[in-house]
Parts: structure tokens; sequence; C-alpha cells
């Protein structure tokens, strides 16, 4: 599997409020973590079961983060540097996520020592048609007195092949992947 990751703190990075909601007030985080049973209300894990597998696992209690927002995707449009996977269809989500310690989320050095193990452990796994990236970014967590920020990643998973179906099945091997990598780190990193 493909992996990489990259620090994006700049001031047009994307950055995440956490708790969040929309500003219409439409949407809003759900908090997976301490209350699985609001799964069904999240759409995407409705749509997609391979995104719905994946957000339990990451907000199970083995896990040591929790998830905020995702999407799902797909397209025929692939960048020139997609051609290595001689494919014409990719599907594709992000997850965001944030560390489960509070402490540890205001810490960039335990941010990237995360993801550095994460990314390795991505890289041993076997060679398969998708690719994964992860990008630590900014994060203002809010409590009814104060914020404080901190960091998160977006969780960056894609799959390729010669048609939607193909590629689907790809994203969900990348996905599975992904979170054993987590439950890895989980079991004996930064907690």
């Amino acid at each position: 599997m493909d992996a990489d990751f990259s620090i994006e703190l700049g001031r047009e990075d994307p950055v995440l409020d956490f708790p969040w909601k929309d500003p219409e007030g439409t949407l809003a985080y759900v908090d997976l973590k301490r209350h699985p049973e609001l799964m069904p209300g999240i759409e995407e894990a409705d749509k997609f079961p391979e995104l719905r597998e994946f957000l339990r696992a990451m907000n199970s209690a083995r896990s040591s983060v929790e998830t905020a927002k995702c999407d799902v995707w797909s397209t025929s449009e692939l960048s020139p540097e997609e051609d290595v996977y001689g494919a014409s269809h990719k599907f594709a989500s992000y997850v965001d996520v944030v560390l489960s310690n509070i402490d540890v989320r205001l810490s960039l050095p335990a941010h990237e020592q995360f993801v550095r193990k994460l990314i390795e452990l991505l890289r041993r796994t076997p060679e398969t048609p998708s690719a994964a990236e992860v990008c630590v970014r900014r994060c203002y967590f809010g409590t009814d007195d104060r914020v404080r920020e901190g960091f998160y990643f977006t969780l960056y998973v894609s799959g390729y092949g010669k048609d939607d179906a193909g590629a689907r099945l790809n994203w969900g091997v990348g996905l599975k992947l992904t979170g054993n990598a987590v439950f890895q780190l989980s079991a004996g990193e930064v907690k």
C-alpha cells in the first residue's frame, strides 16, 4: 500500500473546530466513541458498509483515536501521479481523527510520532492498488469556557481499479489495512 504524510499548519491550510457544526446547523459532530448507537445518523456510514466498519473500529475501546468528520466519493478523473495504478477509477474517503487523550491532542511531537509510525506500518503492508495519505493539521478544541489549540489528522484512503466496483473493493482493503495499523499503534503508543 502506498502511504505518505504531510504537516499542514499554514494560514491557508484546513483547520478543524472540535466539536464542529456547519454554519446552517444541519450537520454536526457525532460522538461515536462514547455513543456508538448514533452510527445510523452518519449518512456515509449508512451508504458504505466499509466506512461504517472503519468508523466503528476507529471509535472502539481498542483505539486511541476517535473520528470527527468523514466523506466518500468516486471519480474517473485521476492525476498523472495516479497513473502507476493502471486504473481508470478511484474510490476515496477522508476521515478526520483526533487522539482520544485530551492532553496529547495539544502535542505536535506526539502527532508527528504517531503519523510517522502509522505510515511506516502501512508501507509494510502487501502491495495493493490503494493509497493512504495522512495530514496533520491544526484543531481548535472548544469547551464551554475556553478554546485550546491542538492538532488532528485527516486520513485519506483511496482505492483504484478498472471500474467503480474494483476501485471500491480496493478502497475497502485500504481502510482495513489503515484500521489495523491504528490498532497496532493504539496497543503500544501514545495514549
